[in-house]
């Protein structure tokens, strides 16, 4: 029995994979380190580096698809939704945990449809990617309960299943909204 059933899903679980090993990685990284990001202004500079990668790949997608009123007034929509919780997340190493958790979400779901689109089913394929991407959160704070310089905290298991609702959400929210555009 083959684990992937297509070379797509593969790369779908492998690039979900790199970002869960990118997503662990940063737990090594030690007190006086992330105080000399902070303290350098490194942590603001990569923030609006991603941001702008994020907005840079929205941008792109628009490109390749062409798109219609309604998917257009769908990524104004989730592009709101996340300003306004970046905006109400006050740590900024939070703010990153939406975006991190929301790329790992969305490959996850992404190779789930894949796997269905080859004829292996899997039952709500958007619920799983959910609870897979809320397990892993739950064990990235497990494991900073035993880290020194890691504090766990709740509220991270929290903002991670948020960024996981929100990025599968979203990505039902744009699907509905072309195939609605297609019927149109």
């Amino acid at each position: 029995m083959a684990l992937f059933h297509s070379s797509r899903e593969k790369k779908l679980w492998l690039w979900a994979l790199v970002v869960l090993l990118g997503i662990y990685a940063t737990l090594l990284i030690g007190k006086p380190i992330i105080d000399h990001m902070r303290e350098s202004g490194i942590t603001i500079i990569g923030f609006l580096s991603v941001m702008f990668l994020i907005a840079l790949t929205v941008v792109l997608h628009g490109l390749k698809v062409k798109m219609g009123k309604t998917e257009i007034v769908v990524w104004i929509g989730i592009a709101a939704v996340y300003i306004m919780v970046l905006l109400r997340i006050t740590v900024l190493e939070e703010r990153s945990h939406l975006m991190e958790y929301s790329v790992l979400a969305v490959l996850i779901h992404e190779a789930l449809l894949e796997r269905n689109n080859h004829g292996k089913s899997v039952g709500f394929p958007a619920v799983v990617a959910i609870g897979l991407t809320v397990i892993f959160g739950v064990l990235d704070e497990s494991i900073q309960f035993f880290l020194p310089h890691r504090v766990f905290d709740f509220q991270d298991i929290i903002f991670n299943s948020m960024a996981a609702i929100m990025a599968i959400g979203s990505s039902k929210a744009l699907s509905w909204a072309r195939k609605r555009m297609r019927k149109t």
